[in-house]
């Protein structure tokens, strides 16, 4: 259908949108055509990632309005009801996919998120995984699939369920040429099943736009120009779209203009830069690096090309020495490269795919930081040349993360070659850079070759940067297939471009492996009908899919299923065995100077007593001050002499004690021991003396200790514990496992499906509180087998009680993960917000009835304070739901108001 047939698919009118001071979007006023594919054209940083989230719905509207299919993106119950209709697929390679679950499993997934039935879901997750051909691999994890792979994953999640809006964010970007190729070739497939299907795609590859029907070119925030690819080239008079992209640009952000250089390549003699023989790496079972061979010269500019996944990466990081090889060599300047060796690593820049330098440092403090690390003399003399040479002057005191991927990119060019390198190695440096900055980019390269004589080793996908390069090696499933200059290959082949020279040769290297991707043309498309079923308010079956997503996620993850359910049961048995409040076997020792028969008696009433465990006799005074301080001794008793020859005469002597004090519980306790043994003593003695024993008081004060008669505190240490553990780990669980998604991007199925708060947060927490609960029955079974601790009250009381707490814990989890934004955060936050008032006000130290004040609302407003009351009652007391039910109903009281909290914290749409 050509532009312009019906109503618009996209209509902006007067859109302002803001990140802070950054204008991202500038009163724009735009139309898209419906039933076509559309694109948007710009530079990197010049708003098309934000106006595709406001016509997506995952960003908030700030000023203006958006239409989308013929209804405002802005009015909530549109925005749901359009959610069926729309697809999004957000910048990034798999930002929409799930890593550890398999190919079938997340188009299985985003199927039963549209509400399809099992006949339906595999009738089109079979047609989709054939059209793409990737049937082959429906078992394997999306996390290892190549870029290419990815993305036709990615835009079979998209268009499961057959939107009439489908807006791609940079789908090609970072994949190589022979996967753009079969990706467009699978969209005009899919349009011709269904061609009132709207397509709006923003792009960073120029030959990519010449294929769309409309264009709308973008610069600064603002719509430069619209209209078909030959409506833009006639507008400047210019041959290629790229050419009449920068012609629409204003003057100042032109770039230099003209062709590049052509300066031949300086001949050095002597041994080559770089030189691989045999060159293989392995993981485990899978070589990633096949036998590599090739020989760079001094001063060249080689590059290096090949199918996403084929190793080009890996061979870069071996030839810094930031990966050993598992066979072969590779020599630097004549001399094999070894690990250790930093003087040869001193004469190479490395420069990886993704910016890794400091984002929470300056432009000037990274360039600073590594000319220090690599001891450069004069610091802030080289520092002000690296800002003039890359223009980096006035975003000097700027932190990368808020700068343009451009550039950053010159940024990391500029620390790579900070310590002045002789060989600079580049992984892909201008992947999803706009045109103007590779342009820029690719004149400092040429000119740091040709001028300073540094080798430059780089992987790209980009052919016209291939055209460039001296000469070219074409990689693909880790070996090398060819090697030459680009005209060279293009002359051997008989193809006059060469990206058909890639395509021809990744092409024919899959058909020698036995790959059957050429069959996917061949496999025919069902029409599906036009009409999707409307959007329902609450949906059962969204929710379960995301619990059921959730859970295989978490089954995928060992460590993480690990740390939930042995963590409780390692921590009740440190807790169990490690902490207890009974004071018992006190080492003590004796400074006897009077060795009369009274003190000896004394010394006996000691010894006979478990709560004191005798050690050698103390000669001397130094000597009781020396084993005290060693911590050998707790107590120490010193009898003074005429001790006993006082007692009888009834002169009172005194008896010193000293106590170790470092611990003042245990201090106390023991000072309480003291005490009663030595009124036991005195009894005895007078009884022995007198024949009769004389009262203290006139009544006997007989002491029975209910519900832990044998007063041991592992029984009440255990109920505790088991408090603690379903509040921590749990919470920690649920926090992680939203915040994840905000890391990894995939939120963004959530932001732009109809999926609600709700259906989300439950469906996270779910699992979540599965594992929890059977933690809770581990910890029980251990409490009873190992502690001998058994529960003495309504074991279903318990069980409910728990059942609600843990749904109460994990929906505070998910309170704390809507506000934070990375993993680390939610870890620490959950567990410092959590752990404070599980320890402190929920009774476990201190009865909550003598809490006052602030202390006291905070016990009463955590859900320990009334579960605490459950786990003992039910342990130790012997207590039921009768007595119990209220303090369960507050839990879940709390529950609510935590998940309430949740869903008003969430944000569907981002700023």
């Amino acid at each position: 259908m050509s532009p312009g047939a019906r109503g618009p698919a996209i209509a902006l009118s007067g859109v302002t949108h803001r990140y802070g001071r950054t204008l991202a979007l500038d009163g724009v006023d735009l139309t898209v055509p419906a039933g076509c594919m559309a694109g948007l054209i710009g530079p990197d940083g010049v708003g098309k990632s934000t106006l595709l989230g406001l016509a997506a719905g995952v960003t908030r509207i700030q000023s203006g309005t958006v239409a989308v299919l013929g209804g405002d993106i802005g009015d909530r119950g549109w925005r749901r009801q359009a959610g069926g209709r729309i697809a999004y697929m957000p910048q990034g390679l798999g930002r929409n996919l799930y890593p550890t679950l398999s190919i079938a499993e997340n188009l299985d997934f985003f199927g039963r998120l549209f509400g399809q039935g099992a006949t339906e879901r595999a009738e089109r997750i079979a047609e989709l995984l054939a059209a793409t051909g990737l049937s082959a691999f429906a078992a394997r994890p999306a996390g290892k699939l190549s870029g290419g792979m990815k993305q036709k994953l990615g835009i079979c999640a998209a268009l499961i369920h057959d939107p009439d809006l489908v807006i791609l964010d940079e789908p090609t970007t970072g994949i190589d040429p022979l996967s753009r190729c079969q990706f467009w070739e699978l969209m005009v497939r899919l349009r011709e099943r269904r061609p009132s299907m709207s397509v709006v795609v923003a792009t960073a590859y120029m030959e990519e736009a010449e294929r769309f029907d409309w264009l709308a070119a973008m610069n600064g925030g603002k719509v430069l120009a619209t209209g078909s690819p030959a409506d833009i080239r006639a507008q400047v008079g210019e041959p290629t779209l790229e050419r009449a992209f920068v012609a629409l640009l204003p003057e100042a952000e032109r770039g230099q203009g003209g062709p590049l250089p052509d300066l031949p390549p300086a001949v050095h003699s002597g041994e080559p830069a770089i030189e691989a023989t045999g060159l293989t790496r392995r993981f485990g079972d899978f070589v990633a690096v096949d036998h590599v061979n090739f020989r760079i010269e001094r001063g060249e500019i080689f590059g290096f090309l090949g199918s996403n996944g084929c190793g080009k990466s890996t061979t870069m990081k071996m030839l810094t020495g930031l990966l050993p090889a598992s066979e072969g060599e590779a020599k630097l300047f004549g001399a094999p490269l070894a690990g250790g060796d930093m003087a040869t690593r001193k004469r190479v820049g490395y420069m990886s795919q993704a910016f890794s330098l400091y984002g929470e440092l300056t432009v000037r403090q990274n360039l600073v930081l590594h000319a220090q690390l690599f001891e450069i003399a004069d610091v802030e003399a080289r520092v002000a040349e690296m800002e003039a040479r890359f223009d980096l002057a006035e975003v000097a005191d700027v932190r990368p993360e808020s700068l343009p991927l451009g550039i950053r990119q010159r940024l990391q060019l500029a620390v790579a070659v900070i310590h002045r390198p002789e060989i600079l190695i580049l992984d892909e440096p201008t992947s999803g850079v706009d045109p103007v900055a590779r342009d820029g980019f690719w004149r400092t390269l040429i000119e740091l070759s040709r001028q300073d004589g540094v080798t430059i080793f780089l992987s790209t996908h980009f052919m016209n940067e291939a055209e460039r390069c001296d000469r070219i090696s074409l990689m693909h499933a880790g070996r090398v297939l060819a090697i030459g200059t680009p005209e060279a290959l293009k002359r051997e082949r008989g193809m006059d471009t060469l990206e058909e020279v890639f395509i021809a040769v990744l092409e024919e290297a899959g058909k020698n492996a036995g790959s059957s991707g050429s069959d996917e043309a061949n496999v025919e498309l069902k029409p599906r009908p036009a009409a999707l079923a409307p959007v329902k308010r609450f949906d059962p079956g969204r929710l379960w899919a995301t619990a059921r997503r959730e859970a295989l996620e978490i089954a995928r993850d060992p460590a993480r299923l690990a740390f939930a359910l042995i963590g409780p049961i390692l921590l009740l048995f440190t807790f169990g065995y490690g902490i207890s409040f009974d004071v018992e076997n006190l080492p003590y020792a004796a400074l006897d100077q009077d060795r009369s028969a009274q003190s000896r008696q004394l010394l006996e009433s000691f010894e006979g007593s478990r709560y004191f465990e005798t050690r050698a006799p103390i000669t001397s005074s130094d000597e009781l001050d020396k084993r005290l301080t060693s911590g050998e001794l707790k107590l120490a008793i010193e009898i003074p002499p005429g001790f006993g020859r006082d007692l009888l005469r009834e002169r009172q002597p005194e008896v010193g004690v000293w106590l170790d004090g470092s611990m003042p519980f245990r201090a106390e306790t023991t000072r309480g021991y003291v005490q009663g043994i030595a009124q036991s003593y005195l009894t005895d003695a007078e009884l022995r003396a007198t024949g009769r024993a004389s009262p203290l008081a006139p009544f006997t004060l007989e002491p029975r200790y209910r519900y832990n008669p044998s007063f041991k505190s592992v029984n009440a240490m255990v109920p505790n514990v088991i408090m603690l553990m379903l509040v921590l780990i749990p919470a920690i669980m649920s926090a992680l496992g939203v915040v994840k998604e905000k890391e990894t991007g995939s939120i963004s199925n959530f932001q732009s499906t109809p999926v609600t708060k709700l259906e989300f947060l439950l469906g996270k927490q779910v699992p979540y509180v599965a594992i929890a609960f059977v933690s809770f029955l581990s910890m029980v079974v251990a409490a009873r087998l190992v502690f001998e601790v058994p529960v003495k009250g309504s074991f279903a009381t318990l069980a409910l009680g728990s059942l609600v707490y843990v749904f109460a814990t994990t929906a505070f989890g998910l309170l704390v993960s809507s506000f934070v934004k990375s993993q680390v955060a939610a870890i620490f936050a959950t567990a410092i917000i959590a752990i404070v008032p599980a320890v402190n006000f929920s009774g476990l130290l201190t009865p909550v009835s003598s809490l006052s004040g602030g202390a006291r609302l905070m016990g009463l407003a955590f859900p320990s304070a009334w579960y605490q009351q459950v786990s003992v009652g039910a342990f130790t007391k012997g207590l039921g739901f009768a007595q119990l039910w209220q303090d369960i109903a507050m839990v879940f009281a709390l529950a609510l108001v935590f998940l309430a909290g949740a869903m008003l914290a969430l944000r569907k749409q981002g700023a």
